[in-house]
C-alpha cells in the first residue's frame, strides 16, 4: 500500500470501499490508477479475470470505487481547486467572477445545482401565487367572495363518454 493510502485511511473507515475486503480494496486502487490491464490487476489480487469482472458489475463494488475516487479527488485537489476559485473571484470578466462565486457558494453548502438568486425569487412568487389562489378559493367555498356581479363559470367542455 502506497504512503497516500495509508493516509486515506486516516480520513475515513466508513462507506462502501471500507466495507469490502483487502484484495477488492486493492483491485480499485489500481482501477483508479489506470495503469495495467484487467488480467493484471487481477493477477495482482489473486483473482481471474472473470472474478475481476463480477466485482466490476457489483453495485456495492460500484459504490466502492466512487467514494476511493472521491476520496482521492477531495484529498490531492479540493484544496487546489478551491484556492484557484478565490483568485478567480478577482478576474476581470465579470461573467467568470459571478461563475466562480456561485461555484463557492454550491460547495459550501448554501447554494444548490437547482439555486440561483433569481430562480429562488420566482419559486418565492410562485408560491405567493399559489398561496393566495388557495385562499380565494377559500373564500369562494364559504361565501366571503360573494358580490353583486359575480361570474359563475361553467366547464362545458367534457369527454365524448359523458354525453
Amino acid at each position: 500500500m502506497k504512503k497516500s493510502d495509508k493516509k486515506l485511511d486516516k480520513i475515513g473507515q466508513l462507506g462502501p470501499f471500507f466495507e469490502l475486503d483487502k484484495r477488492r480494496q486493492k483491485a480499485i486502487i489500481l482501477l483508479f490508477e489506470d495503469e495495467l490491464t484487467d488480467e493484471e490487476i487481477a493477477k495482482n489480487v489473486q483473482r481471474r479475470r472473470s472474478t475481476l469482472d463480477n466485482w466490476k458489475n457489483d453495485d456495492k463494488f460500484k459504490a466502492a470505487q466512487e467514494q476511493y475516487k472521491r476520496l482521492v479527488v477531495k484529498k490531492d485537489f479540493e484544496s487546489k481547486a478551491l484556492r484557484e476559485l478565490v483568485n478567480l473571484l478577482n478576474a476581470k470578466s465579470e461573467m467568470v467572477r459571478l461563475q466562480t462565486a456561485i461555484t463557492i457558494l454550491k460547495m459550501s453548502g448554501m447554494m444548490s445545482d437547482n439555486s440561483t438568486p433569481d430562480l429562488d425569487k420566482a419559486k418565492v412568487r410562485k408560491a405567493n401565487a399559489e398561496a393566495d389562489i388557495a385562499r380565494w378559493k377559500a373564500d369562494e367555498l364559504t361565501g366571503k367572495n360573494k358580490a353583486d356581479d359575480s361570474t359563475v363559470l361553467v366547464d362545458d367542455i367534457g369527454d365524448a363518454e359523458d354525453e
